[in-house]
């Protein structure tokens, strides 16, 4: 097996691994608030009074509660991205794009934990509450999505340049560089 290869097959495991990972944590995560705080019948566990707070909500919409009861079009959207992610993945070039790889990773670990909690119940558990400036209640993959965007904003607007990594291209780049014509 060439050198190239075996690079390619270990980060294409890290990524899948990290993706399972946030995934998993993602699930048990909202297991554990089902259990906890819904069946339990507390509703809610404070544990920082006046600051976190653990509350249970059954999101049936997007991102605050946007767009109630639009399951197919949820599931259409976060196929969309999840597949979108992964094709950006596969086309980022090096270990100078790891950043992109993670943000990838992170947008797919959200959309599909999101995604399985819409198929399986008909609505995502929500359950993170930050009482202090009364967000709205989220969960662990919202966290890997919005934390994913927003360092994707980041790297676009002052890391990397307009022509670079080349994934927006067809093409694709080489090894992190486009070649230069004329």
């Amino acid at each position: 097996m060439r050198t190239g290869h075996r690079k390619e097959r270990k980060q294409w495991i890290a990524g899948a691994f990290g993706v399972c990972a946030a995934v998993a944590a993602d699930q048990l995560t909202k297991e554990l608030a089902y259990r906890n705080l819904k069946l339990s019948g507390k509703g809610f566990v404070t544990l920082i009074p006046g600051v976190l707070e653990l509350r249970y909500l059954e999101n049936r919409g997007a991102a605050f509660g946007m767009l109630q009861n639009r399951l197919p079009l949820f599931i259409l959207f976060a196929a969309v991205v999840s597949m979108a992610a992964v094709i950006c993945y596969i086309r980022i070039p090096d270990r100078r794009y790891l950043p992109l790889r993670v943000c990838m990773a992170g947008l797919t670990a959200g959309a599909v934990g999101n995604l399985i909690d819409r198929v399986l119940r008909g609505y995502v558990i929500d359950f993170i509450y930050i009482s202090l400036i009364h967000f709205p209640i989220f969960n662990v993959a919202d966290i890997c999505v919005s934390l994913s965007a927003g360092l994707l904003m980041i790297l676009m607007l002052f890391v990397y340049r307009d022509d670079e990594p080349g994934i927006w291209t067809r093409g694709g780049a080489q090894d992190g560089k486009e070649e230069k014509k004329g």
